[in-house]
């Protein structure tokens, strides 16, 4: 997901972006310790996606803030 379909979702879509992403992170976690991880580099990507959000709600705040 690009910075871009990030800043074209709503408030509410981004929150819940980031649940089901940490949800994903977590199976992924739980999946890394039994050994059964196919694709690693994809918990790389998902905590990238996670600070992409959380950076474009904080951008958000400071504007809200300043108007």
């Amino acid at each position: 997901m690009n910075v871009k379909e990030i800043r074209d979702m709503s408030n509410d879509e981004l929150n819940q972006q980031i649940a089901d992403l940490k949800d994903e992170l977590y199976k992924l976690r739980f999946a890394q310790a039994t050994g059964s991880l196919e694709n690693p580099a994809r918990m790389k990507d998902i905590r990238k996606t996670i600070a992409r959000i959380k950076t474009v709600q904080t951008e958000r705040a400071n504007a809200a803030q300043k108007a």
